[in-house]
């Protein structure tokens, strides 16, 4: 009993270190928004401002075209969610449902893709999008979006539908159901909460994407967020802490809302595979 109870505690106290060490710069971002230049200045720098202000704020309304690029990140990680999820779920379906060598190779592809490094990817993407016409455009950056996020799609969708009992779909097929008529009827609702929670990740995922922004996207009025950030670090390398602070804290929030509605449909989506019915 001594040694479970000590085992428990050292556990807790691991997580608790862990935590902390995990909100501890968010914790300091939230403070340096509010900080007034002076303490920013200050030797001895305090958790909680003394003297809060929201001059950062403004200064970084002022300096940079934020609402813009908050639009572009949204209409980019909204296009990439939907566009994702469609066609991900009739894909998820057949590998969920189809056992074969076809299924075994997507799955592996799932895995494998996952490996990429996104520098050997940026170069094709580039060429392609080129030839497209949709370099410095948000449709173009929500089909690398799609492209990114579509291989873990696969693989949470997939665990949903293997939580779904097959019975269902073969008590339909009796009552005169075609596959198309089943998937919309049948196993689209029950799957509503492994959709919901895919576009989630999918949007979390595209609207804290950084490197192929910075890439395709040239011109600040098409920019996205995360990149409007780095416009607030000089040419030299120094940085204007507070709007820069200010900025970033504002843009962390939508990620922090969404993420905490659909933390425990994620951990449902990673697990549903498990259970055999």
């Amino acid at each position: 009993m001594r040694t479970s109870t000590g085992a428990r505690v050292g556990q807790y106290a691991a997580l608790l270190a862990y935590l902390v060490f995990l909100a501890f710069p968010f914790l300091w971002l939230i403070s340096t928004a509010f900080k007034p230049p002076q303490e920013l200045a200050s030797l001895h720098p305090t958790w909680i401002p003394e003297n809060p202000t929201l001059d950062n704020f403004r200064q970084a309304f002022d300096e940079q075209p934020l609402l813009r690029a908050a639009l572009n990140s949204l209409l980019a990680a909204l296009g990439a969610a939907v566009v994702a999820v469609v066609i991900a779920t009739p894909m998820a379906y057949v590998m969920a449902r189809h056992r074969g060598r076809l299924t075994k190779a997507a799955t592996g592809w799932v895995v494998v893709s996952q490996a990429f490094p996104f520098v050997l990817l940026i170069i094709p993407l580039f060429l392609v999008l080129k030839n497209l016409q949709l370099i410095n455009s948000v449709p173009g950056l929500v089909m690398v979006y799609v492209v990114w996020s579509l291989p873990f799609a696969l693989w949470m969708l997939a665990g949903y539908v293997r939580a779904v009992p097959a019975e269902l779909e073969e008590a339909a097929a009796v009552d005169g159901a075609g596959r198309l008529r089943i998937l919309v009827s049948v196993t689209a609702p029950l799957l509503a909460p492994g959709i919901v929670a895919t576009a989630l990740f999918a949007f979390i995922t595209a609207w804290n994407e950084f490197f192929f922004a910075l890439v395709l996207l040239k011109t600040p009025e098409k920019q996205t967020l995360p990149v409007i950030l780095t416009h607030f670090i000089g040419a030299e390398g120094v940085a204007d802490l507070g709007p820069l602070a200010a900025a970033a804290f504002l843009a962390t929030l939508p990620s922090l809302v969404v993420f905490s509605l659909i933390q425990r449909r994620i951990t449902g989506g990673m697990l549903a595979g498990a259970v055999k019915s």
